[in-house]
């Protein structure tokens, strides 16, 4: 095992113009850490992981695994596994000489081949498997066969490239959970892509969110989620995505979209309220009558109290996400407890509390205030 570190790594594909890819990235895995790199389409996740593969050559800086920089090494000599979003098993090997094919190469004595290929098959729940071809797998069964081809490399950092993206939700989650607890056993560095950001904070021990080429913002999932740096990682990371509210903040009160918050700055701002902090007021107890539609003040220091119209409601089992408006038109959404005085055209109490909610400064990309 080893530790992966990149600095201020750049791509940029030529052309006219040229096309930049990855700019300025720098990050430190720590060896057996797990990290996820997370982001929507052509933020330059898929492209990063690439380069510390040597898939891809870097235009600028450095890539490290462990004590040597190798982004003039071959991919195959910089000691690490990649697993693709697609597998990439041969369909006319068994799955013994899928998992094993790499080590034949590399000359590993055949004693030493069965020995690995017997603990990776053990580990993965393939043993039964392995006189099969991949035409005679599942979707899951293929991945652990990829995950085995990885595995018996013993590589120093596990690289993988939106490996669950092609298996149905239900065994995404099953296969999720799998390899947490592979990683737990083996505690191999690995560095890990996908574009679903539930999937990246409960696998990363630590996540980087990008977009547009760039590092917007890395550390542990909950302290991303409970304090983004920037409006775009506030909205990205969240199921449903934040509520965004333009606004002004004056006297001590921020004015937006029909609502009235007690809060402290001034100026231009852009206020952000999570779904899930959005409280039913009636579940509450709250007795504290706003001054009206979507008009805030504060009942009894607990929290900011507003009335709002029930647009749609979305059963979700134990809970349900409520769409909801303001007098002006302002439309947001919570995730409360099921409900079932909860329904459309009605109106309904919720309490915000203000410790909360989140300012940014204006735009896309604009930073956070408090």
């Amino acid at each position: 095992m080893a530790e992966v570190i990149l600095r201020g790594v750049g791509k940029v594909y030529p052309g006219d113009p040229p096309v930049r890819a990855v700019s300025d990235a720098s990050l430190r895995v720590a060896d057996g850490e797990f990290v996820v790199l997370v982001g929507p389409s052509g933020c330059g996740k898929s492209t990063l992981l690439r380069m510390v593969a040597g898939l891809e050559e870097v235009t600028e800086g450095d890539v490290r695994i462990g004590d040597r920089v190798v982004n003039r090494v071959h991919p195959r000599d910089r000691d690490v596994a990649m697993v693709f979003q697609d597998y990439a098993l041969y369909p006319h090997m068994t799955v013994r000489r899928n998992m094993t094919l790499g080590l034949k190469l590399r000359k590993t004595p055949a004693a030493e081949i069965e020995r690995r290929l017997q603990h990776a098959a053990d580990l993965l729940g393939v043993r039964d498997l392995l006189d099969r071809k991949p035409a005679k797998l599942s979707g899951g069964q293929r991945q652990r066969v990829a995950l085995g081809r990885a595995i018996v490399r013993q590589p120093a950092c596990f690289l993988f490239d939106e490996p669950l993206s092609n298996l149905d939700a239900r065994l995404r989650l099953h296969m999720r959970a799998e390899l947490k607890a592979l990683h737990q056993r083996l505690g191999t560095t690995t560095l890990y892509v996908t574009h679903d950001q539930e999937e990246a904070m409960t696998l990363g021990s630590r996540i980087v969110v990008l977009a547009e080429g760039l590092v917007q913002q890395i550390g542990t999932p909950l302290e991303v989620y409970r304090r983004p740096v920037n409006r775009f990682v506030a909205g990205f990371l969240g199921t449903p995505p934040m509520n965004f509210v333009d606004g002004r903040v004056e006297g001590g009160v921020f004015e937006g979209g029909g609502l009235r918050i007690p809060m402290a700055g001034e100026g231009a701002v852009t206020l952000g309220i999570r779904p899930e902090a959005l409280l039913d007021s009636g579940r509450l107890g709250n007795s504290v009558p706003p001054r009206g539609p979507g008009e805030l003040r504060s009942p009894s220091g607990d929290g900011t109290a507003l009335e709002l119209d029930v647009e749609v409601v979305e059963p979700l089992g134990d809970r349900m996400d409520v769409s909801l408006r303001t007098s002006e038109g302002l439309r947001l959404v919570a995730r409360v407890p099921a409900s079932e005085e909860l329904t459309p055209g009605r109106r309904a109490r919720f309490v915000v509390v203000p410790e909360q909610l989140h300012l940014f400064e204006p735009g896309e990309y604009g930073r956070r205030v408090t």
